[in-house]
This record gives structure tokens, C-alpha cells and sequence, in this order.
């Protein structure tokens, strides 16, 4: 086998907590994820070349692609002789949305390298080369439902969540990372999320306890030209979501559904007026 395609599916964060500062100047999270059906496909393909050739549609394939370093890391913490590699990935996943897509690429181009060069290698070492690429790659490579503690890259695996239909919406712009996480003042976060008690109802099985949880603290701390995020959020429940919430540091919103006909009436509705809008489901 020298080629192989993997699906790099989507995180939402059901729960996201900011607990400290720590003093390597980065927050200590703790932040409840789940795979949703949305995603990239990457394909992976060795070559006779001795380079790393990545094309990923409008998104730079260079050094600066997580899916490069990925691939980079993967050589350099495992012993296997470097070759060349072309890796093309077909996106699905907004960028920049807060679902984790380059770094879903990335984990798809770790286990893709695993499967095609060293089947042999733990899941856990996979985990350790994934963070060493990014905080969110060790996520990525185990997916399904999970608690993710530190940067994000301590990972405690749940029991699968009840099924959730879910509506995404992504507004027309960006929200920084690093100036969201420059506007945190600890002591001063309201309106916390109930990490132990969404850890209670995942344990449960009890989907309407779940979805009475899910929370994201950075709600409580974004700049007010990103209002767009709340009016979305409240349209949602207005069409009959029960949780609404932004994903990651958005501003990607979502929409939970247990009922598909009523997830598809509202992702037609929201569609109609905003082009990046998604049916999905929990995977």
C-alpha cells in the first residue's frame, strides 16, 4: 500500500473552561470535545521523491501547514527514513471556524504515516508526536468523546455521547485566538460552564443533561463587534435548538437537535441568510 485516504472530522467543544494562567504564559483548559461528521479527506501517498508536496485548496501548503509538520514529526520521532510524501486534502471544515480543521488534518496525516509505514506504533505515541505539533492534534488523532485537560493535549476518553443533530453556523469573519486569550482575566470569568456535571450526564447516557451544559466561557469575554455570535445563537434556539454555544474560540456557533426534522428545517432556515451553514451529526 502506498496511498491511503482518511477522513479528518470536525470537534466541537461541548464545554470549554479556562482554570489558570500558568507561568509558560499559556491557560490551563479543561474543555469537553466531540467528533462531529463534518470533514476533510486526506490523502496521503508516497513518492519517489524525497520532499513533502501538500495542497490543501486556498490554505498555504508550505511549512507553515500543519499537515506538513505533522508529517515532519512523524520522521523525526519515529526513526523511519524520511520520503517523499504528497498530501492532498480536500476541505470541507472552515478555517479559522474553531472546529479544529488543520489540526484535523494534521492527526489524519499522522494516522495515515502510522498505517502506511510503522502500523505497529501505540496509540499513545501517536498522541505524544500529535502534540508536539499542536495542542489540538492529541485530540484529534483519538476523537469520539473526550475530556481534554492542560493546552488540550491531556485527554481523558467518555463514554460516546448520546446522538446530537447538530447546526453550524459560521459568520462572515475571524475571531483571534491569541486576542481572546489576551482579554482573560481568570478571576473575573462568569457564568462558568458544569464540567462535572456534563461529565455526570455523558456517564449517564442523559442527552437532555448534556445538552443543559454546554457552555464556553469565552462567550463571556468577546469584544462587542462580535455580536453576531449571540444573534445566531438565539435564532437557533428560537428554531428550536436545545444548546446553543460557540465552538473552539469561534466563531462558529452551534445548534443541538435530537430531532433530524427539526435540525433540517432550521439548518434550511439559517442557510437562506448565511452561506457557511452545515447539517452534521455526533460521530
Amino acid at each position: 500500500m502506498t496511498s491511503i485516504t482518511l477522513p479528518a472530522y470536525a470537534k466541537l467543544n461541548l464545554t470549554l473552561d479556562i482554570l489558570r494562567k500558568r507561568e509558560d504564559g499559556y491557560h490551563d483548559l479543561q474543555m469537553v470535545m466531540q467528533t462531529i461528521e463534518l470533514h476533510d479527506d486526506v490523502t496521503v501517498t508516497l513518492t519517489d521523491g524525497d520532499g513533502i508536496i501538500c495542497r490543501c485548496g486556498d490554505i498555504p501548503g508550505d511549512e507553515t501547514n500543519l499537515a506538513v509538520r505533522a508529517a515532519r514529526a512523524f520522521f523525526a520521532e519515529t526513526g523511519v527514513a524520511p520520503c517523499g510524501l504528497d498530501i492532498d486534502i480536500v476541505k470541507r471544515i472552515p478555517a479559522q471556524a474553531g472546529m479544529a480543521g488543520g489540526s484535523e488534518d494534521a492527526a489524519a496525516t499522522l494516522r495515515a504515516l502510522r498505517k502506511l509505514l510503522k502500523p505497529e506504533l501505540p496509540g499513545d505515541e501517536l498522541e505524544r508526536i500529535a502534540a508536539l505539533v499542536g495542542s489540538d492534534v492529541p485530540y484529534c488523532v483519538r476523537g469520539g468523546t473526550a475530556l481534554a485537560e492542560g493546552r488540550g493535549e491531556r485527554l481523558t476518553s467518555l463514554r460516546s455521547a448520546p446522538p446530537f443533530y447538530v447546526v453550524l453556523c459560521k459568520p462572515d469573519f475571524d475571531i483571534s485566538t491569541p486576542m481572546l486569550f489576551s482579554r482573560v482575566k481568570v478571576s473575573e470569568l462568569w457564568s462558568r460552564p458544569d464540567t462535572s456535571g456534563m461529565l455526570e450526564a455523558m456517564h449517564r447516557g442523559d442527552a437532555g443533561g448534556v445538552a443543559s451544559r454546554v457552555k464556553n466561557v469565552f462567550e463571556t469575554i468577546l469584544p462587542k463587534e462580535y455580536a453576531e455570535v449571540f444573534a445566531i445563537k438565539e435564532r437557533l434556539r428560537r428554531l428550536g435548538a436545545e444548546a446553543t454555544s460557540m465552538t473552539g474560540s469561534g466563531p462558529t456557533v452551534f445548534g443541538l437537535y435530537r430531532d433530524e426534522a427539526a435540525a433540517r428545517a432550521a439548518y434550511v432556515k439559517l442557510s437562506a441568510d448565511h452561506a457557511q451553514t452545515f447539517l452534521t451529526r455526533f460521530v
